[in-house]
């Protein structure tokens, strides 16, 4: 089943370790949480919460990036991991999500997309834009 979300992040967390090799390398890890902008809800009905842990490792802005995310729905919860890249130019980050566990009406779910994130209107906010394919 093709499923399409958008969600609006903030960060309640973040760290950097400068690494001191090259101007501007940074490692960081990051806490964000999320709620939907444009979601419908699946066989798991309503959103409940959603937060991720990300690390990157960015040089001037740029750089690869992984996390896990859990997104918790009224009757279950998805577990996945993404991995993708920061262009600093831009300041979007472009991926790939796939899932590692389920629990509840979402126990047996298998899926993995793409995504999209760019700054949102506010400091320290996301917009982050998923789609993908997935199946119970």
């Amino acid at each position: 089943m093709l499923r399409k979300a958008t969600y609006k992040l903030r960060v309640t967390r973040r760290e950097a370790l400068y690494v001191h090799d090259e101007p501007d390398h940074a490692l960081i890890l990051v806490e964000m949480e999320g709620e939907p902008i444009d979601y419908t809800p699946g066989v798991a009905g309503e959103f409940l919460s959603r937060r991720s842990v990300n690390f990157h490792d960015r040089i001037k802005g740029s750089g690869s990036m992984q996390g896990y995310a859990k997104t918790h729905f009224q009757f279950g919860s998805v577990y996945s991991r993404f991995e993708g890249h920061r262009d600093g130019n831009t300041k979007v980050t472009t991926g790939t999500w796939k899932t590692y566990n389920g629990t509840g009406k979402l126990a047996s779910i298998k899926g993995e997309g793409t995504f999209k994130v760019k700054a949102g209107e506010a400091p320290n906010e996301f917009i982050l834009d998923m789609e993908g394919e997935y199946e119970l």
